[in-house]
């Protein structure tokens, strides 16, 4: 039976990822793993893929397909190194990302296969998946075209084929551009409120933690068939919700209370009509609402992923 997991109010007492380190210090090492993991290749398809891969090696491996522009190192080291400790994290740069060569798909369908291609490189036979925001597009589209493949799927900060305002991610691209990096991520990830970015500012603080041996930027012809798969993707499409009531495994969907990218109805639209899942919606939060509540995402990913 669905269960909504609704949170209406901010959750006190968050004790962040360094709070945690600190309080542990005496107890037990903890293993950097998010900041010190090297990349590694792998070639598939005639492409060589750059990847991270750390944590738990035990159970089926977790694999984190990744937002717009974004490469290996825009995830938050709170939640991969949270997420480490109980499962093997993969990191990855699709087709022309990042380290990773070749030319960047202009649709999801393709980076779909790509992102199949390289977790048979891998020799993996099934993975728990988590897409955020373009990775959930590709996520969705990954089981649709090999169910087998996927044990347990987390959504975040994503939606439907055909969703509703995905389209118009111009305008908040736009109103966002004339703004230097750090401000615009706080714009497109986090409200406006002081809490909301002040939260948004640790994580951003903590993401460009590493500075050793960073990934590469994401280039302007990616960027741009990127963005050309995004408004493919959120054109109307009448199988589109059908196709969702396909998908029988598990999944958690996650996403802020005022998600401006993907706007947050979309989260409610595949709860609807995912046939196995569970939504939670975070308070006063945007499209990084996972990166906002580390500890919160952590607690709901782990059970999740952990339980039958």
């Amino acid at each position: 039976m669905k269960r909504i997991n609704l949170i209406l109010s901010i959750v006190l007492g968050l004790i962040n990822f360094g709070d945690i380190q600190a309080q542990q210090k005496n107890k037990t090492v903890l293993i950097d793993y998010h900041q010190n993991a090297p990349t590694k290749f792998i070639e598939a398809g005639g492409t060589k893929y750059a990847y991270r891969s750390f944590g738990n090696n035990t159970g089926i491996p977790l694999l984190l397909l990744q937002h717009f522009t974004g490469t290996l190192d825009n995830w938050d080291p709170a939640i991969t190194n949270g997420l480490a400790r109980h499962f093997q994290v993969i990191l990855f740069d699709n087709k022309g990302i990042g380290a990773s060569q070749g030319q960047t798909p202009d649709n999801i369908e393709a980076m779909a296969q790509d992102a199949i291609s390289f977790i048979k490189a891998l020799g993996l036979k099934k993975v728990n998946i988590l897409g955020f925001s373009m990775g959930g597009f590709i996520a969705q589209q990954l089981i649709l075209d090999e169910p087998a493949l996927v044990n347990k799927l987390i959504l975040a900060g994503t939606g439907p084929k055909g969703g509703t305002g995905i389209a118009d991610i111009i305008t908040p691209l736009t109103a966002s551009s004339k703004l230097g990096d750090n401000d615009q991520k706080l714009f497109l990830f986090y409200t406006h409120t002081s809490a909301s970015r002040k939260m948004g500012q640790q994580a951003l603080n903590r993401i460009y933690k590493r500075k050793k041996n960073r990934d590469r930027e994401t280039t302007g012809p990616a960027i741009q068939a990127q963005l050309k798969s995004i408004l493919s993707w959120g054109q109307p499409d009448a199988e589109a919700l059908n196709n969702l009531k396909k998908i029988k495994l598990p999944v958690l969907v996650i996403n802020g209370s005022h998600d401006i990218v993907v706007p947050t109805i979309n989260s409610y639209v595949l709860f609807q009509n995912l046939v196995n899942a569970r939504l939670s919606l975070y308070p006063d939060s945007g499209h990084g609402s996972i990166f906002q509540f580390p500890e919160l995402f952590l607690n709901e990913a782990v059970s999740f992923l952990q339980n039958n």
